[in-house]
């Protein structure tokens, strides 16, 4: 999650996503929106997937279960 909000919050994270979706040029935006999209949605799979981890581990500790 903090490696997330890393990428977007620097300087050329928050160009890019401002040229997705405050370009004034149309063309600009059709090629930067397709590229945001994905990279949001690729976080977003990254943190459901940390946050699954979490709670997976989080169950074991609780039954008291050790790993050999």
């Amino acid at each position: 999650m903090l490696l997330a909000a890393i990428l977007v919050l620097n300087p050329v994270g928050l160009d890019f996503l401002h040229s997705a979706f405050f370009a004034d040029e149309q063309l600009t935006r059709n090629i930067a929106q397709p590229i945001v999209l994905t990279a949001i949605a690729i976080m977003a799979l990254i943190v459901v997937l940390e946050w699954l981890v979490r709670a997976i581990n989080f169950r074991r500790r609780g039954r008291g279960a050790t790993m050999n």
